[in-house]
């Protein structure tokens, strides 16, 4: 008798699980549709990119979605500031499976280059990124878009830019990017430095990492600190503006007062940072490497005239480098390099 008692039990327990089972079927086909996560952090940094998983899937669906009307290409502008990572952003997503299958053709060119788009592209759908570091006009603009329009139907177009305006050229809502949160930083710096186990498992690493992350030293802390506001001073006494403005406007910015103690020079030689997009460096030969912390440090030994100055290199796969080109030299001789890159610039720009 007890267990002919449990069997409507039994039987309501059996039917609630072949319900959940049967609804399975629907969140498998729903999981399979999303992208893989890996718990395995150097993995996750190698192919994902860190902090931006948002900002990257809006990308992703507006690449995948049809173009209304059919005929015309979308424009997606990717507005941000000077190294907040927006070409990183697209080159990640350009290398999602579904984004390269969607196109026979991805092309990415500069601002100035746009109008050899009609040789650069055959058939086909093709999505065009364009990097643009100043503004454009509205005739210029409807000339490049109506070339992109002789493309298959489905092409699309990505502008990358610092400039806010730019967003008028856009079909759909721009994607802004900021600098990340000090969180995100934060994890990124233990992920880099513990890799796959916890910090909490090796207390005496934890602290060390902490003090080289916080430093307690305060008179190198307050050489520093007077140097960079030396910097901001001699910017603003000469070109009128904080040297962060200067960056994202592509001009020079005067770091000679950052690396005063590493100069040997008379006083009228000046050390120039020159700005993410130039090209002063034409040649093909190898220029001079001075690491930034060595010119902070006082360490370096500068050298005349062009030299790379690295800011960053990383000793892990993928073994990327973050480089500035800077010039060392005197007032006159700077004087004379600027015009004649002033020179070369407006010659690309008339061809």
């Amino acid at each position: 008798m007890k267990c002919t008692s449990n069997i409507p039990k039994l039987q309501i327990t059996l039917d609630n699980l072949e319900s959940t089972v049967s609804n399975m079927k629907e969140f498998v086909l729903l999981l399979g549709g999303c992208e893989l996560m890996f718990l395995s952090p150097y993995v996750y940094i190698d192919n994902f990119m860190f902090g931006r998983h948002v900002e990257k899937q809006l990308v992703i669906n507006f690449l995948q979605q049809e173009n209304i009307p059919p005929f015309a290409p979308a424009v997606l502008p990717i507005i941000g500031g000077t190294r907040v990572g927006k070409k990183t952003l697209v080159a990640h997503v350009c290398k999602n499976e579904k984004v390269r299958s969607k196109f026979s053709t991805i092309l990415h060119m500069r601002g100035e280059n746009i109008w050899r788009i009609a040789h650069e592209v055959g058939p086909g759908r093709s999505l065009v990124v364009v990097e643009f570091t100043s503004d454009v006009d509205e005739e210029d603009w409807l000339k490049f878009y109506s070339s992109v329009k002789m493309m298959g139907r489905g092409s699309k177009i990505i502008i990358i830019s610092r400039i806010a305006k730019l967003s008028r050229f856009g079909t759909v809502k721009p994607v802004h990017l900021n600098a990340l949160f000090h969180e995100e930083y934060s994890y990124l710096f233990k992920v880099l430095a513990f890799g796959g186990t916890n910090p909490e498992e090796h207390p005496q690493l934890a602290v060390i990492a902490g003090d080289l992350a916080e430093n307690q030293d305060v008179h190198f802390w307050i050489s520093i600190l007077k140097k960079y506001r030396n910097v901001v001073r001699k910017n603003f006494s000469v070109f009128g503006e904080h040297p962060k403005n200067l960056m994202d406007q592509d001009h020079p910015v005067d770091i000679t007062r950052l690396a005063s103690s590493s100069m040997s020079s008379p006083s009228s030689a000046s050390l120039r940072l020159m700005p993410p997009h130039s090209e002063v460096h034409d040649s093909k030969t190898e220029l001079p490497k001075v690491m930034f912390g060595d010119l902070i440090a006082g360490s370096a030994v500068l050298p005349r005239g062009e030299f790379e100055l690295v800011k960053w290199e990383s000793r892990l796969p993928p073994y990327k480098r973050f480089v500035n080109f800077a010039t060392y030299c005197d007032e006159e001789s700077m004087s004379q390099h600027h015009t004649a890159s002033a020179g070369k610039k407006r010659k690309r720009l008339d061809k």
